[in-house]
C-alpha cells in the first residue's frame, strides 16, 4: 500500500452521477481527495491518467471459483489475478463447491482465502440447502453470523416449492435473501441447448425458454405469499423479464441480474458444435437477447455479473450434449459490458451503475462508490483501446471463455484494491 496521486483522469461515479476530468488521491489505502483542483503532500508519487476513465472496482454478483473441491479447473488465488485484470475488487463467490458451503468453518475458509490474495474481497454465499441439494434448508442463522453475504444452491434450481418457501422465509428472518436458478429442473435435465430450430437441426436435446419462465412465475408467488426477497440469477429470456417487471410494479421484493452472454450472443454461437458456447442457461434466440438489452435499458434488470465458471480442457472436449456447461467471464465482464455502451445501448454511467454501486446496494456493501473517507477500490481504463478475446492467453487459470474471438473496444490498465495496486 501507498499513497498516490491520479490525475487527469475521467472520473466516473454512478453513486453521484460525476463524470468530468478530475484528480483522485489516495492515503493509507482510501480516497483522501477527489475532484478538479486536488493537490497531494509533497513527495507523493503521481500517474498521469490523461484520456483514460477512472471507475469504481467492479462488484461481481456471482461467479463460481474452483476451490475448495475443483482446483484443478481454477483456485481462488488463480481467480484473483483474473479479476484483478477485469478490474474486479469484489466478488460473490457460489456455494456449490466440493464440500458445499453449508458449514460456518467452509464459509470463514473462503473469506480468509480470499484475504490472502491481498488484491480481492471474496464474499461467499451460504448454501440455501444442506449440500445444495434442494432437500433441507442450510443453518442460515450460523452461516450469516461467519459471513455468508446471502443464500443459494448455486447453478442449481430449488425446485421444491415448499423448500423455497422456507428459505425465503428464513433468509427474510436473517435479513437476507435467496438467489434462485431460474430454471425448472424436471424440464432442463438431460437439455444442452434452447429447444427450437437450431437445437433440431444440430441433433441437441433442447431445454425450452419456459423452463425459465414457469420457475420465475413460482417463486414471484413464494415472495408475494412469505415477503421475502427473491433475486433470479442470470435471467436469459424475455418472457421471464416481463414477470420480474410486474412483480416489480407490484412492490414485491424482487431483483435480477443477466451476464455478459445473453446481451451480446444469441444461440447461433453454438454452430458448428462450439462447446465454449454451452452455458447455464442456454443461449437463446436473438429475440430474448434484445429483451435482456431492453431490461438493461429500463431498469428492470438490477445488476450485471460475471457468470463466471470454470471449466478445464476435459470438461469442454467432449460431444456437445456431454460437456460441461459453464464459460469464464472475469477478464471480460467489462468489455462486454462496455460493447452495449460503444453499441448506443447504455450510456456510460449506467453501464457502470450495473456493476458497480447497484449490485453493492443490494448486497448492502460500503463499496462501488468514489467518495471521500471510501476504500480505495479502483478501476482505470482506456475506453477506446482494442483487444481480441483469445483463450489460452487470459490471465487465471480458466480460460473456456464464449467470446473467444470477440474483438472489443475498452480495456483495463490498472485496478487498485484499498490503495494497492494489483494490475497493470
Amino acid at each position: 500500500m501507498s499513497d498516490l496521486l491520479i490525475r487527469n483522469a475521467r472520473l466516473l461515479d454512478p453513486a453521484s452521477g460525476l463524470d468530468a476530468p478530475a484528480s483522485l488521491l489516495i492515503q493509507d489505502g482510501l480516497i483522501a481527495a477527489l475532484g478538479a483542483d486536488v493537490t497531494a503532500p509533497e513527495g507523493t508519487p503521481a500517474l498521469d491518467a490523461t484520456g483514460l476513465c477512472l471507475a469504481p472496482g467492479l462488484v461481481d454478483l456471482r461467479a463460481d471459483i474452483g476451490e475448495p473441491g475443483h482446483e484443478h479447473r481454477e483456485t481462488i488465488a488463480a481467480a484473483a489475478l483474473a479479476a484483478a485484470a477485469g478490474g474486479i475488487t469484489t466478488i460473490c463467490a457460489l456455494p456449490d463447491t466440493d464440500p458445499a458451503l453449508d458449514d460456518p468453518a467452509l464459509v470463514q475458509f473462503v473469506l480468509r482465502k480470499g484475504e490472502a490474495t491481498g488484491g480481492l474481497t471474496l464474499l461467499p454465499y451460504g448454501a440455501a440447502t444442506k449440500g445444495c441439494e434442494g432437500r433441507e434448508i442450510a443453518e442460515y442463522g450460523l452461516l450469516r453470523e461467519a459471513g455468508a453475504i446471502a443464500f443459494t444452491d448455486g447453478r442449481r434450481a430449488i425446485g421444491n416449492a415448499r423448500t423455497m418457501r422456507l428459505a425465503l422465509s428464513y433468509a427474510r428472518a436473517f435479513g437476507s435473501f435467496v438467489v434462485q436458478h431460474p430454471e425448472e429442473p424436471s424440464l432442463a435435465a438431460g437439455g444442452a441447448a434452447t429447444e427450437g430450430e437450431l437445437a433440431t437441426r444440430l441433433g441437441l436435446p433442447g431445454i425450452p425458454p419456459a423452463a425459465e419462465s414457469m420457475l420465475v412465475q413460482r417463486d414471484i408467488a413464494l415472495a408475494r405469499l412469505t415477503g421475502g426477497h427473491v433475486h433470479f440469477a442470470h435471467v436469459s429470456t424475455g418472457a421471464a423479464l416481463a414477470l420480474i417487471r410486474a412483480a416489480k410494479a407490484e412492490g414485491l421484493r424482487v431483483t435480477c441480474d443477466t451476464a455478459p452472454p445473453y446481451f451480446d450472443l444469441n444461440e447461433t454461437a453454438i454452430g458448428d458444435y462450439r462447446t465454449y458456447a454451452k452455458l447455464s442457461p442456454p443461449l437463446r434466440p436473438e429475440a430474448d437477447r434484445q429483451a435482456v438489452v431492453a431490461a438493461l435499458k429500463d431498469g428492470t434488470i438490477d445488476a450485471i455479473a460475471s457468470d463466471h465458471q470454470p471449466r478445464d480442457a476435459d470438461d469442454k472436449r467432449l460431444p456437445f450434449a456431454q460437456a460441461e456447461a459453464g464459460g469464464a467471464g472475469l477478464a471480460t465482464l467489462l468489455g462486454i459490458t462496455l460493447a452495449r455502451v460503444h453499441g448506443g445501448d447504455l450510456p456510460l454511467l449506467e453501464a457502470l451503475s450495473l456493476l458497480t454501486v447497484k449490485p453493492a446496494t443490494l448486497l448492502g456493501l460500503p463499496v462501488g462508490r468514489l467518495a471521500k473517507g471510501a476504500a480505495a477500490d479502483l478501476v482505470l481504463f482506456d475506453l477506446e483501446r482494442g483487444w481480441q478475446v483469445k483463450a489460452g492467453q487470459l490471465p487465471g487459470k480458466a480460460q473456456n471463455s464464449p467470446f473467444d474471438g470477440r474483438a472489443l473496444e475498452g480495456r483495463v490498465v490498472g485496478t487498485w484494491k484499498s490503495g494497492r495496486r494489483v494490475f497493470g
